[in-house]
């Protein structure tokens, strides 16, 4: 729901006088973006992509929401740092990051080459801490904020041929342990969310690498929504809801903890 109230709750008004910075221009890093904006915030989405990146810039002149989207491989550390001092300076601060940046590889331990784990590592989980280094700055000026970072449920159960992808997830949640009680005593509060299968670019990827490149899209995501107990995927939009409720006010005792939107698939003995 893009404008209205929810509950006598003024969703324009939500996050008024917030700058949030979302790494991810696409799927879930798009919608987390666009949800607050949609609520008042004043957002800067950096991405890679330039496809995705022009389709959200595209979304957000049409929407007439506060939204800037600008060119940035989140494992550079000196353009994390320039991008991040821009949009201060733009905004006069930040207040929440949003980490959902990512990129999976696929391959086992014996085919998957070193470049590719480092820049997975890099991009999934380097960026984390690079958005932390040079916006902790600006949100402790600010009294305090919150880092909600994207992990995976594959950081508590994974398939095989993915070990880049689940090392990188696995180290999100052990990041954002670590982050809240770092940063604890300023007043930022540090989560993650681990999301099953997603409505996304990845997913989309996933689909034509078992299925083929004229892989029926919506066919294979039904069918991954099969192993769900809930009985489909879900849409970016759902995670970028609790996205928006641990980087809220609502949240304010909540830090250092994952929080899984997975249609209970790991709720069971083993992942169907």
């Amino acid at each position: 729901m893009a404008n209205g109230a929810c509950g006598g709750l003024d969703m324009q008004a939500e996050f008024s006088g917030r700058v949030a910075i979302v790494t991810g221009t696409t799927g879930i890093g798009a919608q987390c973006a666009l949800r607050f904006a949609r609520a008042g915030a004043r957002v800067a989405a950096f991405g890679i992509d330039d496809a995705g990146n022009a389709a959200l810039d595209a979304t957000a002149a049409r929407e007439a929401v506060n939204l800037v989207v600008r060119k940035v491989d989140v494992a550079n550390p000196a353009q994390v740092e320039a991008a991040v001092a821009e949009i201060a300076a733009m905004f006069g601060g930040v207040d929440i990051v949003v980490n959902a940046a990512a990129i999976h590889p696929y391959g086992g331990p014996l085919d998957t080459d070193f470049d590719t784990f480092t820049r997975c590592m890099q991009v999934n989980v380097g960026s984390i801490l690079l958005t932390a280094k040079h916006a902790v700055p600006h949100m402790r000026a600010r009294g305090g904020g919150a880092i909600v970072s994207l992990a995976s449920v594959q950081g508590f159960a994974c398939q095989q041929g993915v070990t880049a992808y689940v090392a990188s997830k696995g180290a999100i949640h052990a990041i954002t342990r670590a982050l809240a009680l770092d940063l604890a005593a300023d007043r930022i509060r540090v989560t993650s969310v681990s999301p099953g299968s997603v409505r996304t670019p990845i997913l989309e990827l996933a689909a034509r690498r078992f299925d083929g490149e004229d892989a029926n899209i919506e066919q294979a995501f039904a069918r991954f929504g099969e192993a769900h107990p809930i009985g489909r995927i879900a849409e970016p939009e759902e995670v970028a809801e609790l996205v928006a409720f641990l980087a809220s006010d609502k949240a304010a005792f909540i830090t250092g903890s994952d929080h899984r939107i997975d249609g209970a698939l790991t709720a069971g003995i083993g992942v169907r």
